[in-house]
């Protein structure tokens, strides 16, 4: 399965809302994703088709470890981005909505480099 966008922000959800409680259901990703639960249901049902995502019986959505690595990746990616903008001046709520937008189509290279010059900068103060 080729990763999405979508998939990739489904996959975050569920990391981030797992960070917040111990179960995820379909429909409080809806409600975080701000997205109908009928197409929440479709997404999760494919991410679980290609071993993303495991659902229970009582419908507890959690991540494989295939789906871990891919959603750590992407909210690493929008912790850093989100981070920098701020760092730049950019008002938290901006920063982190076009951290969003950015994190799915940076590229490995620039991420590293961004990353590298953030660490660089908190070192130094």
């Amino acid at each position: 399965m080729k990763m999405y966008e979508s998939s990739e922000m489904y996959l975050e959800t569920i990391h981030v809302l797992h960070m917040q409680s111990d179960t995820v259901k379909a429909v409080e990703i809806a409600h975080h994703m701000g997205f109908s639960k009928a197409s929440v249901s479709v997404a999760v049902h494919g991410l679980e088709e290609h071993g993303y995502i495991r659902i229970s019986s009582d419908g507890n959505i959690s991540l494989t470890d295939k789906g871990e690595a891919v959603a750590r990746r992407i909210y690493e990616r929008h912790v850093i981005i989100g981070s920098f903008f701020e760092m730049l001046g950019v008002d938290h709520d901006t920063a982190y909505a076009d951290a969003c937008k950015i994190e799915h189509d940076i590229s490995e290279e620039t991420f590293i480099k961004l990353k590298e010059h953030l660490n660089s900068i908190k070192t130094s103060i």
